[in-house]
């Protein structure tokens, strides 16, 4: 299975998660496709005021192939760019599955654990790396 996996990437904690998770998927034998690897750091500051535009575009274009985002839902509230993301690939009808290793409700839940309208888009949300593997397992 292709897969988009979202999720900020603004600390190290973040980007060294998500390196962990992204083995884990690949380990299961997916394919993932993980904004973390699309540019360097030398690329962005050269694009200086084009960059939101660049890495947006590259984003998008990823999910347009992709068969399913794996999103992390972690914080007070789901990250602005994983929010985007997660509705761009509900509107295209990719499923997205959730994954929220923070044990605090956030967002404005009424019977569940993050925003309404995160969670009403996603097909499933896990508590852990076995969890979304389950998920993946009942989308195929």
């Amino acid at each position: 299975m292709h897969i988009y996996q979202a999720g900020p990437l603004f600390s190290e904690a973040e980007i060294l998660w998500h390196r962990g998770f992204k083995q884990k998927l690949t380990s299961a034998g997916h394919e993932v496709m993980w904004p973390g690897d699309f540019f360097t750091q030398q690329e962005i500051d050269a694009w200086g005021a084009d960059a939101p535009k660049h890495i947006m575009n590259k984003d998008r274009a990823a999910i347009d192939a992709c068969d399913v985002v794996v999103a992390l839902l972690d914080g007070a509230q789901v990250d602005d760019g994983t929010a985007w993301e997660i509705g761009y690939a509900y509107a295209k009808g990719k499923p997205v599955v959730g994954i929220r290793t923070d044990f605090r409700n956030a967002g404005d839940t009424t019977h569940g654990r993050v925003n309404t309208m995160i969670e009403g888009s996603c097909v499933g949300i896990a508590r852990d790396a076995a969890g979304v593997l389950k998920l993946l397992s009942q989308i195929r």
